[in-house]
């Protein structure tokens, strides 16, 4: 009995060992009525295929409800149960702010902007998608950073928050831990990049190759 008990207390103990160093990191992606569709629907396909691979199943997508509604509805009429609620604060490691055609109700939410001003201290990736630059820029956390947002939409940013190093006519720019981009179908080229900042250039190309990007586009992503 002696043998089996001890047996049974260090399996309990690899067990236990093996789910602490197995911890889930998480990427948040931020969620709203309105917000536009492939913002969220690249990043979430990008490190979805990503996830599929032993190097990257310690990372998990969450959806973040910037509402009182955990259902949302995007530009393109796309239903989306998010996974949690903004108030719920929800531990993330990458948070990633989107778009919407009308900012004005989020650059006047405080809860969002309070979010985005705590978490972009904490985090190891802060991305933003298109307009979702002017969260960002809202929170003041791309004061003196390089950053880009819509193509066409760098002069408003750059009037709006005159602190940002604005970098116009450029699909993503990366900063530090920080990564903007024009959005739309830039943002399966932009979670491409953050996820060879994760992971490594050689394994983002290897997820761009699942999803046909390589077919799709000519640039060099991963050099």
């Amino acid at each position: 009995m002696k043998r089996v008990n001890k047996f049974v207390v260090l399996a309990c103990f690899v067990f236990l060992s093996l789910n602490v160093s197995a911890a889930t990191k998480r990427i948040g992606i931020i969620v709203f009525d309105g917000v536009l569709t492939s913002d969220i629907t690249a990043p979430i396909e990008v490190f979805g295929e990503a996830s599929h691979q032993s190097w990257f199943s310690n990372y998990e997508v969450i959806t973040i409800a910037a509402s009182d509604s955990i259902l949302i509805k995007t530009e393109q009429g796309i239903r989306i149960k998010a996974n949690v609620l903004l108030k719920d604060n929800p531990r993330i490691d990458v948070l990633l702010v989107p778009s919407a055609y009308d900012m004005a109700p989020l650059l006047n939410n405080p809860e969002l902007i309070t979010y985005i001003q705590n978490h972009a201290k904490k985090v190891e990736w802060l991305a933003s998608n298109c307009s979702g630059a002017f969260l960002l820029g809202k929170a003041g956390v791309l004061n003196g950073v390089k950053a880009t947002t819509w193509a066409g939409g760098e002069d408003d940013l750059k009037r709006a928050f005159p602190k940002i190093d604005v970098q116009w006519d450029q699909n993503v720019v990366v900063d530090g831990n920080v990564i903007t981009s024009n959005g739309s179908i830039v943002s399966y080229e932009a979670a491409l990049v953050l996820l060879g900042k994760i992971a490594s250039p050689k394994k983002a190309k290897e997820v761009a190759e699942a999803l046909q990007f390589t077919r799709v586009s000519k640039k060099r992503l991963f050099d």
